[in-house]
C-alpha cells in the first residue's frame, strides 16, 4: 500500500510501512497506523473492488467494518469502494450474493455516475477544440453520443483514440468516418472497460436476461432485482416505454462479437470461396459456402456456444465474422418478445440483409412471420432481396442432412427471399 502515496504524496502524509501482523487483520492494521500519524483525515477510495470475491471480500470488508468506529484519529475519515455493482451484488459465492449491506452495514450512499447529455458531450469536445485547435464536426459529436448514449467511459475512450492514436494532427479535422473506425477499434480491442462488462455475460442472473434479449424473446419470470442489477451494471436500460434494451450501440456489437468468441476459436479454416475473382463478395457463392459449412460442422460448434439458446445464432455469426474478416461489417439488431434477430452485412457494394428465426417444439413453422418481418426489414434497409435462416430446433426435427434446404419465395410485394433450412 505504501508504494505509490509514497511516490504522490509529501513526506509527511505519506503511510508507514506495512505492519507485520495476522492474516486477515493486516489491512484494518495497516489503516490505522496510518491515520494515526496521519496530521490530517484520511479519505480513501478502493477501485476494483468489486474484482474480489468469497471469504477475500468478506475479510476485506469486515477489516473496513472494524476500523469505523476509530475514525477519524484510528482510521480513514472515509472510504469510497469503486466498482460495477453495489455492496449488496458483490458476490460472496458461485450462486450467491451479499443481497445486503452486511457485514459493510455502515454504508451510506450508492452513487451511479450518469450519462453525459448530447449537450454535454459537445461540450466536453469543445474543450478539447478550445485547447488545440482541433475541430469535432457536429455530425461526428451526434454520432458519438449516438453510438454511447453518453457513456462516460465509451464517450472519453472514443476521444482519447481519435486525438491521440488515429488523428494526432490537431490541424485534422474529426469527421463521422473518423468516428466509425474508432468504434471498430474500441469493439475489437475490448479495452479493460468493455472487457469487464462481458466478463459479466457468464453470470447465471446476467445470462438470464441478456440470452433471451439476444434471441428476441420474452424474459419469462426474472426477478426484479436481477432487472435493477444489469441496469446497475449499464449494460441494459429501459427505455421510454420502460421496455429493457440493451444500453447502447456499441454494447449491442461488444455483447454478442463476446459470445461468439467460443465458436470463432474452435472453427476450422475456411477458404473464402464466396469471393469472386475480383474480390467482390458474391451472395450465391456464399450460401453455398454456409451451406457446406453448417452441413459439416454446424451442428459440432453448437455445443462450444456459451449461451445454448441462441447457439445457432452465435454460431452463424461467427461463420459471418469470418467472412467479413476486417473488410466489411456485421450489424445486428435484437429485442425483447421480437422472436427474431436481424443481421445486416456489409461487403464492399454488397450489403445482405438476413433475419434468423428458430423453429421450436410445439411451435408453427415460423416461416410466414418470419417473411413479413423480413420484409420490413429489408425495407428499412432499402434493399429487395434478403435470407430468412431457420434453424430447427424441435426434438422430433429430421437429421441435418435431410432438413438442410433452401428454395426462394417472392413475396407479393416482389421482395425475393431465400429461405434456408437448417
Amino acid at each position: 500500500m505504501a508504494r505509490y502515496p509514497a511516490i504522490l504524496l509529501p513526506p509527511e502524509l505519506q503511510p508507514p510501512d506495512w505492519p507485520s501482523t495476522q492474516p486477515g487483520q493486516k489491512i484494518h492494521s495497516a489503516l490505522q497506523r496510518w491515520a494515526q500519524v496521519s496530521p490530517r483525515p484520511i479519505v480513501l477510495f478502493i477501485d476494483e473492488i468489486d474484482s474480489l470475491c468469497d471469504q477475500t471480500l468478506i475479510s476485506v470488508l469486515r477489516q473496513l467494518r472494524d476500523g469505523y468506529p476509530r475514525r477519524p484519529k484510528g482510521f480513514p475519515q472515509a472510504i469510497g469502494l469503486i466498482g460495477l455493482r453495489d455492496v449488496r451484488d458483490y458476490k460472496v459465492s458461485t450462486n450467491d450474493r451479499l443481497h445486503t449491506s452486511s457485514p459493510f452495514n455502515i454504508k451510506v450512499e450508492s452513487l451511479t455516475l450518469r450519462n453525459f447529455t448530447a449537450e454535454e458531450v459537445t461540450e466536453l469536445y469543445q474543450q478539447h477544440t478550445q485547447d488545440t485547435g482541433q475541430v469535432f464536426t457536429p455530425d461526428a459529436k451526434r454520432l458519438v453520443f449516438d453510438l454511447t448514449q453518453g457513456q462516460p467511459w465509451l464517450v472519453n475512450a472514443i476521444a482519447r483514440q481519435i486525438v491521440e492514436v488515429v488523428a494526432p494532427d490537431p490541424t485534422t479535422t474529426i469527421t463521422v468516418s473518423l468516428v466509425e473506425t474508432v468504434k471498430e477499434i474500441l469493439i475489437r480491442r475490448q479495452d479493460t472497460h468493455l472487457d469487464s462488462l462481458a466478463e459479466r455475460l457468464r453470470e447465471p442472473r446476467v445470462r438470464a436476461i441478456i440470452e433471451p434479449m439476444l434471441a428476441g424473446l420474452e424474459l419469462g419470470n426474472v426477478p426484479n432485482d436481477d432487472i435493477q442489477f444489469v441496469i446497475d451494471l449499464g449494460l441494459c436500460i429501459l427505455d421510454e416505454q420502460g421496455r429493457l434494451t440493451i444500453a447502447n450501440p456499441i454494447y449491442r456489437e461488444v455483447l454478442p462479437r463476446v459470445l461468439t468468441m467460443t465458436p470463432m476459436a474452435s472453427m476450422p479454416q475456411i477458404s473464402p470461396s464466396w469471393l469472386t475473382e475480383t474480390g467482390e463478395l458474391d451472395p450465391d457463392r456464399l450460401l453455398q459456402s454456409f451451406l457446406a459449412f453448417w452441413l459439416q460442422h454446424g451442428e459440432p460448434l453448437l455445443k462450444s456456444a456459451s449461451y445454448p439458446e441462441i447457439a445457432p445464432h452465435l454460431v452463424l455469426m461467427a461463420f459471418l465474422h469470418r467472412v467479413v474478416n476486417g473488410h466489411g461489417s456485421l450489424e445486428r439488431e435484437y429485442a425483447i418478445g421480437r422472436d427474431r434477430m436481424d443481421l445486416c452485412l456489409c461487403y464492399g457494394q454488397i450489403t445482405l440483409g438476413i433475419e434468423l428465426k428458430v423453429w421450436r417444439t410445439k411451435s408453427a413453422d415460423p416461416v410466414t412471420k418470419g417473411l413479413t418481418q423480413l420484409e420490413s426489414y429489408l425495407k428499412r434497409l432499402g434493399l429487395n432481396a434478403g435470407w430468412l435462416v431457420i434453424f430447427d430446433r424441435r426434438h422430433n426435427a429430421p437429421e441435418l442432412a435431410d432438413r438442410l434446404r433452401t428454395e426462394i419465395i417472392t413475396t407479393d410485394s416482389g421482395t425475393d427471399v431465400t429461405v434456408i433450412r437448417v
